[in-house]
């Protein structure tokens, strides 16, 4: 009986510790020029060289220092302060006032007017975590994207 319980405490001990690993690699790190520039956490949080920056929440507004700053709607369109700014296409294309200005590959590459800005890991594998890896460069990189 002490065996089939200390199996069972091993069990979910284990569940546990996969289901923590899960959510962990869910965090999206984006390297610039071959460093860790930034971190997308699961919950939204946005850190930039290691401080937190703000949040990109799951419907897709854009926080920075507690007010919010613009917004990915679920179409792509891209709004700062009510206005629209651009659009991040599904296919990656990213467009800003009416210009393509960049690129979100399937694999993660960042590009920036036809040159490799950087690199996404743990991204792009549905519509909705490009849109939230989009608004972090966005609003996040100081202008790289405009």
């Amino acid at each position: 009986m002490k065996r089939t319980a200390l199996a069972g405490a091993f069990a979910a001990a284990f569940s546990t510790v996969i289901t923590l690993s899960s959510v962990a690699s869910a965090d999206v790190t984006i390297y610039r020029g071959g460093s860790r520039w930034a971190v997308l956490e699961d919950d939204g949080d946005v850190y930039i060289n290691g401080s937190r920056a703000g949040q990109v929440d799951s419907d897709g507004d854009v926080y920075i220092n507690g007010s919010r700053v613009g917004q990915v709607e679920s179409d792509g369109d891209l709004y700062r302060g009510g206005s629209r700014i651009g659009q991040i296409e599904s296919d990656g294309d990213l467009y800003l006032s009416g210009s393509r200005v960049g690129q979100i590959e399937s694999d993660g590459d960042v590009y920036v007017r036809g040159s490799r800005w950087g690199s996404a890991n743990n991204c792009c594998s549905g519509y909705a975590s490009l849109r939230r890896l989009a608004a972090v460069l966005v609003f996040f990189s100081g202008g790289a994207f405009h």
